[in-house]
């Protein structure tokens, strides 16, 4: 049993609420003096944000690997040292800070020029990276997510400021999101940059042409700098990963073209819109979203490539931020055209329940509950959604990514992969 479960079984619950920022703290500084502050020696650059996280530290990552620089990731969905790469089997992006002290000292003894880590607000809160200086920190957008955690947007807000408070050399940030006056009080020791689609960004997008190959596009950086791009990821949304990574390196001194370069080399990026072909006349769609900016995003780029119908199997995450789960159920019923609601990870949950809560939102939606079949059974979900599918139709999977396990239960976890479950489907088809 470790020491905060003895401590909540021995201490009031309002004495270890007020000793836990301290605990953190402790935790972190152990870490860093047992490996030796291993990040004080390296070049980190923090990527944070509620979605798009894992895409945009991709596209960093491969422009600095087009720029001739050993790179290290460590992501929500993978880590990477080098030319390795290996899954984040985990299901946390930013891990205990033991774990990651230890990882970023691997990355120092192996030489990396530059480490690009996803950081999460309850890392932040949690002081789990605590003690690493950012060379740069980049923050895609705030939108509604780990209510909770945090129980209000400010709150949530507020964790995430604390990466900015850290005073990295520069900071990126999103000119087009509704909270970018509020991260914009931070302060860069070099520079400062925004991004968007707004005339008032320092690097500005126009020209986007969005299509079933990708993106093509154009950046005014600097308000000078101009810079032709194309994507192989679809949507708007990765156009604005990629501005955002194009920002970051732009101010790290990376070449223009490297950038340019280094955003096209990025083919997929795994459990993010990532395409399973079985041999299948449909398309099938695997993809994280779990927030209702996110499904929307998705939602919305798949509408404009679909020749056809969009199919969506979700569902929604136990013991997380419920207030949400109506939201995702609107936004299903509004954008796809039929809909199979299945469960996701109930942890300590009812599943049941979840789905009652998503319904909440299907309902609001005329016509959204005669489009959409209840199939609890994730597995059958998908097989179900696969046998209604026709040609040219798209069926996406949403909420669990890359994941490669399920949490049921309390601790009870069971092998789970969206990709692997849907490749054997189509197979067996």
């Amino acid at each position: 049993m470790g020491l905060k479960a003895v401590a909540r079984k021995v201490m009031p619950a309002g004495l270890i609420k007020g000793l836990l920022p301290s605990y953190h703290w402790l935790r972190a500084l152990l870490a860093n003096l047992i490996y030796g502050f291993p990040a004080r020696k390296m070049n980190v650059i923090a990527v944070t944000g509620t979605n798009g996280k894992t895409t945009t530290s991709t596209f960093i990552a491969s422009i600095l690997q087009s720029a001739g620089y050993k790179v290290a990731v460590s992501s929500t969905a993978y880590f990477q040292m080098g030319d390795k790469i290996t899954t984040n089997a985990t299901n946390m992006t930013v891990t205990d800070p033991f774990k990651l002290q230890s990882w970023l000292s691997r990355a120092r003894s192996e030489k990396v020029d530059w480490v690009v880590l996803e950081v999460t607000a309850h890392a932040l809160d949690q002081q789990r990276v605590w003690g690493i200086p950012f060379k740069a920190a980049v923050m895609t957008n705030l939108t509604q997510d780990h209510l909770d955690y945090f129980a209000t947007m400010k709150r949530y807000a507020v964790a995430k400021y604390k990466l900015f408070k850290m005073s990295p050399d520069v900071i990126v940030l999103n000119r087009d999101d509704e909270w970018f006056d509020y991260f914009n009080k931070s302060s860069a020791k070099e520079h400062k940059l925004s991004y968007g689609v707004s005339d008032k960004a320092d690097c500005q997008i126009d020209d986007m042409d969005l299509n079933a190959k990708g993106s093509t596009f154009k950046l005014t950086i600097d308000h000078v700098n101009k810079l032709a791009v194309k994507t192989k990821l679809l949507g708007k949304f990765n156009v604005y990963n990629a501005t955002a990574a194009a920002a970051a390196t732009y101010l790290l001194h990376i070449d223009r073209q490297d950038i340019a370069k280094g955003l096209l080399a990025v083919d997929a990026v795994p459990g993010r819109m990532e395409s399973i072909d079985a041999g299948q006349n449909f398309e099938v769609i695997v993809d994280y979203a779990h927030t209702p900016d996110a499904l929307k995003n998705l939602l919305e780029t798949l509408k404009t490539l679909a020749k056809r119908r969009v199919i969506i199997v979700f569902g929604s995450c136990g013991d997380r931020d419920a207030l949400k789960r109506p939201d995702m159920g609107k936004i299903a019923a509004n954008l796809a055209d039929r809909l199979v609601l299945t469960d996701e990870e109930p942890y300590s949950e009812d599943p049941a329940d979840i789905r009652k809560q998503i319904y909440v939102g299907i309902k609001q939606v005329k016509g959204g509950d005669a489009k959409c079949e209840e199939v609890p059974d994730r597995r059958k979900a998908i097989e179900h959604a696969f046998n209604i599918a026709r040609a040219d139709d798209i069926v996406v999977l949403t909420g669990m990514g890359n994941q490669s396990f399920m949490t049921i239960g309390v601790g009870k976890k069971i092998p789970w992969d969206d990709r692997k479950v849907a490749r054997e489907l189509l197979k067996a088809q």
